[in-house]
């Protein structure tokens, strides 16, 4: 089953360009939430994460953090077991 990914993110954010490019390269596709001009959207995603910045990623029902913890799960050898790709 593959898992679900969503991220919350910023047309104009550099970080959260960087956590898509790494998803898209590893082929996982993702629901994007733009926050940007939608306060509702983003109080949404600071009640979920308890953080104010964007990108913030989940990967089914886990809080993953931002673009930092999502590479530093990539380095790790860990995100593509939460992804499904070593299988």
């Amino acid at each position: 089953m593959k898992p679900t990914v969503r991220i919350y993110s910023s047309n104009w954010c550099p970080f959260c360009v960087q956590a898509k490019r790494l998803l898209d390269r590893k082929g996982v596709s993702y629901q994007e939430l733009i926050v940007d001009g939608d306060p509702s959207l983003r109080t949404k995603m600071m009640q979920e994460s308890g953080r104010t910045s964007v990108p913030q990623i989940w990967i089914n029902e886990d809080h993953i953090g931002g673009c930092d913890e999502l590479y530093s799960l990539d380095r790790s050898a860990q995100l593509d077991s939460l992804l499904g790709l070593d299988r």
